[in-house]
């Protein structure tokens, strides 16, 4: 397999160690950070973060039940969606508020939930289009081939070493339209690669992906932090999040509510009052006992009931009936 350089060295050595596990925590060398940032649609605030940071040259997992804010967190600091207040940097540069492809410029870079590759193009034209700083894009250069011919080489001859990398060199000059979701979720990293990230966001890169391709993604991941890239990934598959992330971030009702390694973040209270609600392990008197066993075997008689003699007639079904 031919290796791609990115112009990154990976540092072997635990970033997190002597880190608190507690949300909001400060890191050793944050390449991202984000202060007092709140989305609101309405009367809804769906993000509301504090404070928060991204570790250098790791892989970071941000979890949390549906509807948390993750997407709408990473749609706001990548440029997608605008916050009604708070500030991020990236790479110690103010990025607020800038568009999604003047944050793509900076080196951070972000696949979506929902794939976006451009179905009527082919793939290797797809991943043309993720080079920046093409000559060739400006009008007056354009016209002069010879300006932009090396270049528009060197772009084609990275994008095969890519399509190589991550196993679509075969489906080259397929329409990207022509590829099983899975594979389209390997476009989309490959064409990410193209800009030469410093950091690259990933929203559940395997929702909806086959069990034998998700491990390929998986070893992908791993691979973009060997070669020292810091990558950030939002994830529901826990056993996704432990094989792969160095630290977990849990968010919760637009807040995070949690930080840590993988180990502390399960066991965490606030983390399983989260997912499955404030008061799931508290025992239930008898007197709460019998009522909703009560309840239960009612509904079981009424179901029993009903499967006897068939459905209640509609009695405005009944009135037409008698009418006509």
């Amino acid at each position: 397999m031919t290796s791609v350089h990115t112009g990154f060295t990976k540092v072997s050595l635990d970033a997190f160690e002597g880190v608190a596990e507690e949300a909001g925590v400060a890191k050793p060398d944050p390449i991202m950070v984000a202060d007092g940032v709140t989305r609101r649609f309405g009367g809804l605030t769906a993000v509301r973060v504090d404070h928060f940071e991204i570790q250098r040259e790791a892989i970071t997992a941000l979890i949390g039940p549906n509807g948390a804010g993750k997407t709408t967190f990473f749609n706001v600091i990548t440029g997608f969606d605008k916050a009604n207040a708070g500030r991020w940097s990236f790479d110690e540069q103010d990025i607020t508020g800038l568009s999604g492809y003047k944050v793509a410029q900076r080196g951070m870079v972000r696949t979506f939930q929902l794939t976006k590759a451009l179905s009527r193009l082919k793939v290797i034209e797809n991943m043309k289009l993720g080079a920046t700083g093409q000559s060739g894009e400006r009008i007056l250069s354009a016209l002069v081939r010879p300006r932009w011919r090396d270049q528009e080489q060197a772009i084609e001859e990275k994008a095969d070493q890519l399509l190589e990398r991550f196993k679509l060199s075969h489906m080259r000059d397929e329409f990207a339209g022509a590829l099983s979701g899975g594979q389209r979720k390997l476009l989309e990293m490959a064409r990410a690669l193209m800009s030469d990230p410093k950091l690259i966001m990933l929203d559940e890169p395997m929702a909806g992906v086959n069990p034998a391709l998700a491990q390929t993604i998986i070893s992908h991941v791993k691979t973009l932090a060997e070669d020292g890239l810091t990558v950030l990934f939002v994830e529901h598959d826990m056993d996704v999040v432990r094989t792969i992330s160095d630290w977990v971030v849990v968010m919760a009702e637009g807040e995070i509510v949690a930080e840590g390694r993988h180990g502390s973040i399960v066991a965490n209270p606030r983390v399983i009052d989260a997912y499955l609600g404030a008061h799931h392990a508290t025992p239930l008197d008898r007197s709460e006992q019998d009522r909703q066993l009560a309840e239960a075997e009612s509904e079981l008689d009424r179901q029993e009931a009903e499967a006897e003699v068939g459905p209640e007639p509609d009695q405005e079904e009944l009135s037409r009936t008698e009418d006509q």
